[in-house]
């Protein structure tokens, strides 16, 4: 399925900055205080760092989860990538679970299994939610059956990439 301009929700990076004030109003007047912000990488990133700074909550880590290739383009299953949190860390501590967008929900479905498999007590705030998610997200900010453009992807690689060494190498523990 195409997704021309007419048929896309578009969020600049004000409107951005609107939303996580907005989740992060919301999540304090539910009276939740989470201990840990866990993002998605690489879509739960920018709200991740918003939110942190919104509740004031210092202990952020990230989890590398693989699954959109493309528009409308998906892996059979949500795949973890390294690097990734140690989850040994998350045990019995309030952990909130957070991404750009509950699109199918199998994303956060995978990393909420995880997570909760240690003993945390675990929620999930999203930018977005689509009406098609398995996973209903405690906090979303909007709903949309859209395409979104999010202002951190929606201008692609910047230009001359091609010519440099790949970047996207999993870290190991090799010795330099």
């Amino acid at each position: 399925m195409s997704h021309d301009a007419t048929d896309r929700e578009v969020l600049s990076w004000s409107l951005f900055g609107t939303a996580v004030r907005e989740l992060a109003t919301r999540i304090a007047a539910d009276g939740y205080r989470p201990e840990v912000l866990l993002g998605i990488a690489r879509g739960g990133l920018p709200l991740v760092a918003g939110l942190a700074y919104a509740l004031d909550v210092k202990t952020t880590a990230t989890i590398n989860v693989e699954f959109y290739t493309g528009v409308d383009s998906r892996l059979p299953e949500p795949v973890v990538l390294p690097p990734s949190v140690d989850l040994a860390d998350l045990a019995g501590r309030r952990v909130l679970v957070v991404d750009d967008v509950a699109d199918t929900g199998r994303t956060l479905a995978v990393v909420v299994a995880l997570v909760r498999a240690t003993g945390a007590e675990t929620r999930t705030a999203v930018v977005y939610e689509k009406p098609s998610t398995r996973v209903d997200p405690e906090y979303a900010w909007r709903s949309t059956d859209r395409w979104i453009d999010f202002p951190w992807s929606a201008e692609g690689p910047v230009p001359g990439l091609a010519d440099l060494p790949a970047g996207d190498a999993p870290l190991t523990d090799a010795p330099a």
